[in-house]
């Protein structure tokens, strides 16, 4: 059973910090790129960050630039987004995916598994 389980999210300050976590389970994950998408109410999701296959190169979304940092740990097939200096408009379901190659993209399309998403809130 294909599984990407985030984790991570709650209701935080602003100003504040998180680190979201993405577990991947019954699928191939050291080979693959990732993701991590968000879509805040009413919103279309938008492409946050993205890290190829072995995490020599990544890729931010102008909005978090400077403050998101995107990694992985193969050996535990996991993903994370340390996010921080949190503004209220960083408010979202944030949610992992796994690329369909090794390099990444910001295209939802390039994209074939993903997580339910964890929901992150940040108060101003």
């Amino acid at each position: 059973q294909v599984q990407l389980l985030e984790s991570g999210g709650r209701l935080v300050q602003a100003g504040g910090s998180l680190r979201l976590s993405c577990a991947a389970s019954g699928v191939a994950f050291s080979v693959h790129a990732m993701g991590w998408f968000r879509q805040a109410p009413g919103k279309e999701r938008e492409f946050v960050a993205a890290i190829n296959w072995n995490g020599e190169s990544t890729n931010y979304a102008d909005s978090v630039k400077g403050r998101f940092t995107i990694s992985r740990d193969n050996a535990k097939n996991t993903v994370y987004l340390q996010m921080n200096n949190l503004k209220a408009e960083d408010t979202a379901v944030y949610s992992c995916a796994r690329g369909r190659g090794g390099s990444f993209s910001t295209w939802h399309r390039q994209y074939d598994y993903w997580g339910q998403g964890t929901q992150v809130t940040v108060s101003s």
